[in-house]
């Protein structure tokens, strides 16, 4: 192993013991409890209602979103639809709304929509975009040559996408479906709002108790057991097989498919999704700063104070997140093993923790050893990076997956020494994943919630708390500025990672 390795190795290593921090609270904490105390808390009915409406959420939202992400990042790259420029537009734009945004409009819209329906609904509604984004990305890259080939030896079209299109599309699916699984372990809002119990809301009542309780921690270590096993289930589906190439193929888009009778349902299919994700909650929000406008609510007048803080907020955990991902993502993609997957593996962890564990382990931690750091924005931004690495480094990963390795060793050969190496070969390939990883992070960051509001330092406050706020008080006027605010400031970052589909050539 280089030099250089060992450095990229060493600065990995610090950033997943990094992002276990939480778990050295919560572990001990649940381990504390002593074994009978445990089984005789874990083993309750309720711990069992609690653990089936997890997994029933996990195991219908996921492959829902898989579907519905991919059939229509199919119809926008491969086929002759009609106007695919703009579907593209608008299946990206559900990004723009926060989910519990989406939440508070359906509630308003539909107050009898709640439970496993309503939170299995929104949730699909929300993130289906994360499956959608890379898969679009990534067959828009596709060299067609495979594809033609297959069908040229008797093989029908359908056939030939499964045996060549299908496989090479198992990174950017199983990392779309991970970032779903994770999200939806520790996503609050919605379910709050939606009166559907899973141990993030239970945990978030245990907390309120007191963070002494070990109940809460006995929870949480049951989130970590299903992520493990969402872990684990993802890198089963991701597999080995080889993204990149040398050379791009064909410099060719591949041959739009022509729908032919199936134009009608396709356009049917698409404008459902679209108008169940954006339109509903986006007219629903409108609809309410309409009123608040015209006085039956009220604006907030540091609503300009409270969206600049978000926004710094958002482009410091971005890159602080980026910044921390890259050296994991590289160290696995050319020097895989069981210890780069591992580091990677861990990495992923915490994510899985409700915002409110991870906030109070923070404050813990702050408070017992380092004080200095209690109540500043490197705090926040520390909980952050841990909170949505993921994000950045799923993105990172697929964009190192298709960088071929030879052409950094071509580099080197030609005489090219240390980081020029990266910074002249590696960087201009992976930009556009860097540039995702970066947007999917600041959308993630501008509407966190629960961490924080135990984490932002004193007169420090967001769009999301205020929200929150108001939408807690049933005030559905006075939240609507904060909610139309968020959307405002999404739809740039959603317009960035439209520009990066139609550039990922």
């Amino acid at each position: 192993m280089s030099s250089r390795t060992r450095g990229v190795a060493a600065v990995a290593i610090l950033v997943a013991a990094v992002t276990v921090l939480p778990l050295l609270v919560v572990l001990p904490a649940a381990v504390s409890a002593g074994p009978e105390h445990a089984a005789e808390y874990l083993f309750r009915p309720r711990i069992g209602e609690l653990l089936t409406h997890t997994g029933m959420l996990v195991a219908v939202t996921v492959p829902a979103t898989v579907v519905v992400g991919t059939l229509a990042a199919w119809l926008v790259e491969r086929t002759a639809l009609p106007w695919a420029g703009v579907w593209r537009t608008l299946l990206l734009a559900p990004l723009a709304v926060p989910a519990f945004v989406s939440a508070y409009a359906w509630v308003t819209v539909a107050p009898g929509l709640t439970g496993f329906a309503g939170a299995a609904l929104i949730t699909t509604l929300a993130y289906f975009p994360f499956v959608f984004l890379p898969v679009a990305a990534l067959l828009r890259t596709l060299d067609p040559g495979d594809e033609e080939v297959a069908r040229s030896l008797g093989h029908s079209s359908a056939a030939a996408v499964v045996r060549t299109v299908l496989p090479r599309l198992r990174p950017a699916l199983s990392g779309g479906a991970l970032l779903v699984a994770l999200h939806l372990l520790a996503e609050y809002g919605v379910l709050e709002m939606m009166r559907f119990q899973t141990f993030t809301t239970a945990i978030m009542q245990q907390y309120a108790v007191g963070f002494s309780d070990t109940s809460g921690s006995l929870l949480a270590s049951m989130l970590l057991a299903l992520c493990l096993l969402a872990l684990t289930l993802e890198l089963v589906a991701r597999g080995r097989r080889r993204v990149a190439r040398v050379g791009s193929g064909a410099q060719r888009r591949a041959i739009p498919v022509a729908l032919g009778g199936w134009t009608v349902p396709a356009l049917l299919f698409l404008t459902a999704v679209v108008s169940l994700s954006l339109a509903v909650p986006v007219t629903t929000v409108g609809r309410w700063l309409v009123r608040a406008l015209d006085g039956t609510g009220r604006l907030d007048a540091d609503l300009g104070q409270v969206a600049l803080s978000t926004l710094g907020l958002a482009v410091l955990g971005a890159l602080a997140a980026v910044a921390a991902a890259l050296p994991g993502a590289w160290l696995l993609n050319r020097h895989r093993s069981g210890v780069t997957l591992l580091l990677e593996r861990t990495t992923f962890l915490a994510s899985a923790l409700p915002g409110v564990v991870v906030g109070l382990a923070l404050v813990t931690l702050a408070v017992r050893w380092a004080r200095p750091i209690y109540q500043t924005v490197g705090l926040i931004v520390l909980a952050y990076t841990i909170l949505f690495l993921p994000r950045a480094m799923v993105s990172l990963r697929a964009g190192l997956a298709a960088a071929p390795p030879e052409l950094s060793e071509a580099a080197r050969s030609l005489g090219l020494r240390g980081p020029a190496t990266f910074v002249r070969v590696v960087v201009p390939l992976i930009a556009p994943s860097v540039l995702t990883g970066f947007v999917l992070v600041a959308l993630a960051v501008g509407t966190e919630l629960t961490a924080t509001l135990l984490l932002a330092p004193t007169g420090t406050d967001t769009l999301a708390m205020a929200f929150w706020r108001e939408a807690s008080e049933l005030d559905y006027a006075a939240a609507a500025p904060y909610a139309a605010v968020m959307i405002a400031m999404s739809v740039p970052l959603t317009m960035l990672l439209r520009r990066q589909i139609l550039e990922e050539r």
